[in-house]
């Protein structure tokens, strides 16, 4: 079954013309949103999470309200604030100090573990949780496991298992690399390539530069009519996930527009194109013409650029860390793919499942994770052979809050906040402990229910989770359980 989606909560963008409508969709099932109505008592925290939304989830890795407080900080200087240069405003002095620091309050070590044991422990044992469940619990600040049940069984983890994909990717490539896709063109000017770079959230503002780009090169060498090839061949091995053609996924492709969406949407299950590269040939041909350049009426065709040829428009991705806060929101699978290609390219392997699945693990060791038992057989939890432990997920979590390790930021800026936003945006009751204090990564298959991230615990203590289920009959049962279990975390919070 899909992963439950929320409809986008940013202004969508200018989308395609007719050509997206003039194809064929994949097969699938479609999944329907669930939606619900937050009541006045929380009236407070939805118009602050609008204000949040509203301004933009993303840019460049960062909540974009974050960004302009840092940025508003860095204008009014101070003593410990350097300010921005010779034309900022001179810096303000810094207010002195009204109370010295108390020290942590009795008990602020964090919960104990008879306390987890008896909350956790029942909540473990409902109905909903399936034939079999575990759970990890990790103490961030002090990095100490406060509570485990199976926590190092191998578990399916379905969407949960990008939450490992993204850590990878991070810290294989940093937050800031971006994704190139470029145009090519022969030393004669008649034969141009679009060449892929991987980077499915290509959109047409980003093809039509690259058209004009490439339409600006041509008349400098007083091209009349080129023709048009398009190369993927920087991805390895099979484009189709195992799970077949799905409206969850697009067929795995160097070059696509819009992560093959036929429709509007920019997130969720949508009907997709079965020629991914292809289709965004087709698209780039039809923008080349509107920036006078012919391709002729053979329409483009799959081939390399040839020994000479020189690299005349390119386009970047947004930032690795929005794309990794993009897919654990709204919990994409064709940007989780990418990033465990993009892992692969980095090591030096295929970018194919096999190659990602190799990357993956390689990086995961390398941050000193413990990945004994696990697997990933995809970047995106689609694959039913993915296994994970709850320790692993909790670890990982725990490892992306250290100081240490700000590579990984994103890996929490893009998690889920329940009751707000992405996947959780329909779940937790606006009287719930959990609501706004809980933000996790949501894994749903058909038996398989999953959530692992973070909540804020007694005295401000901030714990990280994963509690996975399996052998589960009723998906909403198992969301309602999944919820108490990490609402209880928050249990003196308040």
């Amino acid at each position: 079954m899909a992963e439950p989606v929320q409809r986008p909560t940013e202004e969508p963008l200018d989308r395609w013309r007719g050509w997206k409508h003039r194809t064929r969709p994949a097969p699938g099932n479609r999944t329907d949103d669930r939606r619900f109505v937050a009541g006045a008592a929380v009236l407070g925290l939805v118009v602050a999470a609008g204000a949040v939304l509203t301004a933009g989830p993303w840019d460049s890795g960062q909540r974009k309200a974050e960004l302009d407080r840092v940025a508003a900080l860095e204008r009014a200087g101070g003593a410990h604030h350097e300010g921005d240069g010779p034309q900022a405003p001179a810096p303000a002095p810094s207010a002195v100090p009204v109370l010295a620091a108390l020290g942590e309050p009795s008990g602020a070590r964090g919960p104990a573990a008879a306390d987890l044991r008896a909350s956790l422990g029942p909540l473990l044992k409902a109905p909903g949780l399936g034939t079999a469940s575990t759970a990890a619990v990790v103490d961030v600040a002090t990095g100490e496991q406060v509570y485990a049940r199976g926590a190092a069984t191998p578990m399916t983890p379905a969407s949960t298992v990008k939450i490992a994909t993204a850590a990878a990717a991070l810290s294989a490539l940093g937050p800031g690399h971006r994704i190139a896709t470029t145009v090519r063109v022969s030393k004669d000017f008649r034969t141009v390539t679009l060449v892929g770079g991987g980077d499915p959230t290509l959109g047409e503002a980003g093809l039509r530069s690259l058209a004009e780009g490439t339409a600006r090169a041509l008349r400098a060498g007083a091209a009349r009519e080129v023709r048009l090839t398009y190369d993927t061949s920087l991805y390895a091995g099979p484009a189709l996930h195992p799970i077949g053609p799905n409206e969850n996924i697009a067929p795995v492709s160097a070059l696509m527009v819009d992560e093959g969406r036929l429709d509007d949407s920019d997130r969720g299950p949508a009907p997709r194109t079965a020629d991914p590269a292809g289709e965004a040939a087709r698209a780039f041909a039809e923008l080349l013409g509107d920036a006078g350049v012919d391709t002729g009426s053979a329409g483009p065709a799959p081939g390399r650029a040839g020994a000479g040829a020189e690299t005349v428009a390119t386009h970047h991705s947004a930032p690795l860390s929005a794309l990794v806060e993009r897919a654990l929101t709204n919990s994409d699978n064709d940007i989780a793919e990418a990033l465990a290609r993009q892992t692969a390219l980095k090591a030096g392997r295929p970018a194919s499942f096999a190659g990602g699945r190799a990357a993956v693990t390689d990086r995961l060791k390398k941050l000193g994770l413990p990945v004994a038992g696990s697997a990933f057989a995809d970047g995106s939890g689609l694959d039913r052979e993915d296994k994970v432990t709850a320790g692993m997920l909790a670890a990982l979590l725990a490892l992306a809050a250290d100081p240490a390790h700000p590579e990984l930021r994103a890996v929490h800026t893009g998690l889920p906040v329940a009751g707000f936003s992405g996947t959780l945006g329909t779940r937790y009751s606006p009287a719930s402990r959990g609501t706004g204090t809980v933000r996790a990564k949501t894994g749903t298959l058909t038996g398989v229910n999953a959530l692992a991230g973070t909540a804020v615990g007694p005295h401000g203590r901030l714990l990280a989770f994963a509690f996975l289920a399996s052998g589960t009959t009723s998906a909403a049962e198992a969301e309602d359980s999944l919820d108490a279990l990490a609402a209880s975390l928050t249990r003196g919070a308040r």
